[in-house]
């Protein structure tokens, strides 16, 4: 195992995605395609694929969680950009905190306040 590469985000629009999450994680595309949209999220990839029969109503069996230095904020403009308050942030111990939301296609995006882990 070399570590994480890829997260996936099914959407039902994959064109409004785009868009959304161009915005969300304040960074384009680096690759842009009606099948896979990818981007380069601090040396991670974020990829969107369409999905076959668009839902918003997923399984939450899996979460991803994206690096952040001020989670109250990122989770704030998250909210106001159009996600979902799914958990507010809170402390899981020590000066470690996650939060997630839900974004307009329904999926579960993580964040994390790590100051233990570095990359």
């Amino acid at each position: 195992m070399l570590g994480l590469r890829t997260t996936i985000y099914k959407v039902g629009d994959i064109q409004k995605a785009t868009e959304w999450y161009t915005k969300a994680f304040e960074t384009p595309p680096y690759f842009n395609e009606p099948y896979y949209v990818g981007f380069n999220i601090g040396g991670y990839e974020l990829g969107l694929q369409p999905e076959e029969n668009p839902t918003t109503d997923k399984i939450e069996s899996v979460v991803s969680y994206w690096g952040v230095d001020k989670i109250k904020e990122v989770y704030d403009r998250l909210i106001q950009i159009g996600a979902t308050a799914h958990e507010k942030p809170y402390n899981v111990g020590g000066e470690l905190m996650t939060a997630t939301v839900k974004d307009p296609f329904g999926n579960i995006i993580g964040l994390i306040y790590n100051p233990y882990f570095k990359i």
